[in-house]
């Protein structure tokens, strides 16, 4: 049996209270929801982080978001789940190990793997941007994918103190593999953590890099056309991506990101274009957040991605 969550079944805290399933290898779901708490770190300090704390901050702060999710959603113009049958369940944390730092990333490929065998949408809660690494190579069977990504930074970073697979490189890293094909870097702005050399290396690959004043600009149904119809996509979400107004709790924020109204707007749009296979939003930091507002946000995020899926017939058997 494939059970990620240690803790007992009574005082797990599931995101809105959907169904805590442990058993992956028996999986039957629509939707999973999968906590991956723990990257690659660059320092001893890094190995446990705030960010670290996310995905049960997200959880616990779910229940804050709606009564009832039959209640009358307005950014997904109906209830979430428009009267289907879908499946939506918790399976939990990847669970980290103290004396193997980095095997909890196996763990997390492995996990994806099995929820994707079984039909499901992986929507992850990091964590810090290196944990959609794993969560790519679970996709090599389902190539190409287009790779959008929502974010102050361009991650382009080749290694840090020699670590290749932590929170700046997880972009390069992705660009590296074979199924991962066109890579839309969206909202990038400031001074961040990329050099010149890494724009450049973003650039030679041929990365759609549209800073936030350019979003701002052209608006989100011309930068949707610049992507590709009829695709496979990936969406990954640095909460640093969105304007610290709308997402307080992270460890880089940068004024002049993307609303919350542009976040949704993608969502949907993708979800309309072709068929998305997994999402994540990382990078909460929630010892920084104001009256629970990051998490709350994420958690309407990910509502907005189960219900455009529905919407998109996504889940039509």
């Amino acid at each position: 049996m494939t059970k990620l969550t240690t803790a007992p079944r009574d005082v797990f805290q599931t995101f809105m209270n959907f169904p805590l399933v442990e058993d992956l290898d028996t999986l039957k779901a629509d939707v999973a929801i999968i906590g991956m708490p723990y990257g690659d770190p660059y320092t001893i300090d890094e190995l446990i982080n705030d960010q670290t704390n996310a995905p049960t901050a997200v959880r616990r702060a779910s229940p804050r978001i709606s009564l009832g999710l039959d209640r009358y959603d307005f950014d997904i113009g109906g209830t979430v789940f428009d009267g289907q049958d879908i499946s939506v369940v918790d399976v939990g944390d990847i669970a980290g190990n103290a004396a193997d730092h980095v095997g909890h990333y196996k763990r997390a490929e492995a996990a994806i793997r099995k929820i994707r065998a079984a039909g499901a949408l992986p929507i992850t809660i990091g964590g810090d941007h290196g944990i959609p690494i794993p969560i790519f190579r679970a996709l090599d069977g389902e190539g190409p994918i287009t790779l959008v990504q929502l974010d102050a930074h361009l991650d382009w970073r080749d290694n840090v103190n020699g670590v290749r697979e932590g929170y700046s490189s997880t972009i390069r890293r992705a660009s590296e593999m074979a199924h991962i094909d066109k890579i839309f870097q969206l909202g990038i702005r400031g001074q961040g953590s990329a050099r010149m050399e890494e724009v450049e290396a973003a650039r030679a690959y041929g990365s759609n890099i549209i800073t936030a004043n350019e979003w701002q600009d052209i608006g989100t149904a011309a930068l949707l056309k610049r992507i590709p119809d009829s695709g496979r996509y990936y969406l990954t979400i640095d909460a640093d991506g969105l304007d610290p107004a709308v997402m307080p709790a992270v460890e880089g924020p940068s004024p002049g990101g993307v609303s919350y109204r542009q976040t949704i707007e993608l969502i949907k749009g993708l979800f309309a274009k072709g068929r998305v296979v997994g999402v994540d939003i990382v990078e909460i930091a929630p010892a920084r957040d104001i009256n629970e507002i990051t998490s709350i946000t994420a958690g309407n995020i990910i509502l907005n991605v189960i219900g455009a899926a529905v919407r998109a017939g996504q889940f039509k058997r």
